[in-house]
Parts: structure tokens; sequence; C-alpha cells
């Protein structure tokens, strides 16, 4: 056996998972794609995590998450993993380059991609205005004027919540009538400064240093037009890295199907983070998860070797 507990991504559940982990006492590997920090990577300055009242650099942060599981005797891995297979005393992970990994149990904390929106200026003006989070950004446009493309529950809800500090946020959805539900709808209608842009695609993000206006598309006239604005903020879905997951664990939009102690229906096998159904995709949150799935794991796991020795 490689270790006790094997970790799939090192985003913020990850790191947190390998700090409970590796603390109690057990080996501990985390195996990453690219780079260890997840989504904590793309934010320039995390202001909403306890503990820094300054706020801390995206990067700042995943530092320390990644020097502590380190301390406490964690390893971190590259590679990309292609399959989970159960065995008899644990588990077998296999990896794009062919390499195997054992473990007694896993931990799925993968996390989630956002959907972008693949056009000119969006990924030079990352965290220069366009964001993917307004929960994470929205009160640094405090007094600004932003836009929310998407049109679903998640768009909406995060324009409620930016409109807290923007002086104006502009929703721009591809469709005459939005997806997310009536009673969303209906407090979009009573804001004041929320508006609605139907009917239109964001065609170019604009600017040099900093997001300065965006050219929209109309649907069904095609004409295009340019609207200044300060901030961008995209939320037209999340994509789940969870391609190697067994399917009977998915659900519908191929999240995790995981309980309150991390466990899913697979014994041994947990997940932890944005991949998790249900999740509330905050840093916070995620680093909670991995605490909590690194807890059970480690009980799983004894629980196992108490039945062994029993035999």
């Amino acid at each position: 056996m490689d270790c006790d507990i094997l970790i799939i991504g090192a985003g913020p559940a990850g790191l947190s998972a390998a700090v409970y982990a590796a603390r109690a006492g057990f080996q501990t590997i985390m195996i990453e794609k690219i780079g260890a920090g997840g989504q904590m990577m793309l934010t320039d300055k995390i202001d909403n995590y306890p503990g820094f009242p300054e706020g801390i650099a995206g990067f700042d942060l995943q530092n320390k998450m990644l020097l502590q599981a380190k301390k406490f005797g964690a390893k971190l891995d590259y590679g990309e993993v292609k399959e989970i297979t159960k065995t008899t005393d644990g588990f077998t992970v296999t990896l794009s380059d062919g390499k195997i990994v054992t473990s007694g149990a896993v931990i799925v904390a993968v996390g989630a991609t956002h959907r972008t929106l693949g056009v000119p200026g969006e990924a030079e003006l990352a965290n220069k205005g366009v964001s993917y989070c307004g929960t994470c950004d929205g009160p640094f446009f405090r007094g600004k004027k932003t836009i929310v493309v998407g049109g679903g529950d998640s768009a909406l809800t995060e324009a409620l919540f930016i409109a807290k500090f923007a002086k104006e946020v502009t929703i721009i959805h591809r469709r005459d009538r939005f997806r997310a539900v009536h009673s969303l709808i209906k407090q979009i209608e009573t804001m004041p400064n929320i508006k609605t842009k139907m009917n239109a695609t964001v065609e170019e993000i604009c600017g040099t240093d900093n997001v300065t206006g965006v050219i929209l598309k109309d649907t069904q006239t095609g004409e295009k037009t340019d609207f200044a604005t300060d901030g961008v903020f995209i939320f037209t879905g999340l994509l789940p890295a969870t391609n190697f997951v067994p399917e009977q664990i998915l659900d519908g939009q191929r999240y995790i199907v995981a309980n309150e102690k991390m466990e899913t229906a697979i014994p041994g096998l947990f997940a932890a983070g944005d991949a998790r159904s249900g999740a509330f995709r905050q840093v916070i949150c995620a680093a909670s998860d991995g605490a909590t799935a690194a807890n059970y794991a480690g009980e799983w796991l004894e629980a196992q070797r108490g039945n062994a020795y029993g035999k």
C-alpha cells in the first residue's frame, strides 16, 4: 500500500484534508493535475477567509496551506487521475502515464472549473475586472458599474449580492427569459440598481490593465454595441472535474453525491469541496469539507483495520 489516505486534488479541500489526515498520523499523498491551490489561484485577493482582516492573496493562502500539510508529513505528487478501482483492501488509482497508486481510503477533492465565455480579453483581464465569484470579489466594486453574464439561479443570486456594493449591475442573458427560479426573478425586479439586457451576448471584453467595457451582440439582429463597465462577472455554469469518478456516485450534473460525513456510496471513497453535490463553493467551505472527509476517512480506516485484526 503506497499510503493510508490518497487525496485527489490540492485545492483548499484537498490541502485541508491533507493537514488533518497527516496530523492524525496517516500516510498521506495528494495527487494534483496542475498546481496546488485550485480556484484560489484565480483570486488576486481573498477578502473573506477568517484570520486575515486585510485579506490575503490566493497564492499566499495556498502556499501557507501547502507548507502546513507538508509540515505534518503529507506528500504532493503531480499527475492526472484516469481511474479509481475498489479492491478488497482499499483502492487502486491509475494515472494517465500508467502509474498506479494504492491506498486504504480515497478523498476526491478535484473541484470544479467555471465555464468561460472564450472571448477576446477574458483570459487577459482575469483578476483585473473579470471574475467568476461575486461573493469573493463583489465588495471590490463598491460604487462601480458591473455586468453579470448568465441567466440561471447562480447568476441572479450573485447579481443580488454584487448589487449591495456596485452602483449598477446589468445582467446580460443570451435568451429572452431567465432560467432562474421565479422568486429570484422577482427579487431582481425590485432592485433599483439592477438592470437587464436580454437577447445579448458578450463578444469581447475590453481594457488593458483593467476592464473598461465589453462589446455586446444582439442575438436577434446581430448588431454590436459598446457597453462601458468596470467589472465582468461570469456565471454560465461550472464543470466538475469528475470524468474519472465511478458513475454510480454522480448526480445528473456529474457532481459527487456524499453525505454529511463526506462519504459516498462506495465504502472508503469520500468527496470534498466544489466537486461535491450541494457544496457552497467558497474556500472556507471547501476547507471544512476537507477536514470532515479526512476525519471520517481516518475513522473508516481504523474500523477496517480493527475488523482485520479481529479475524
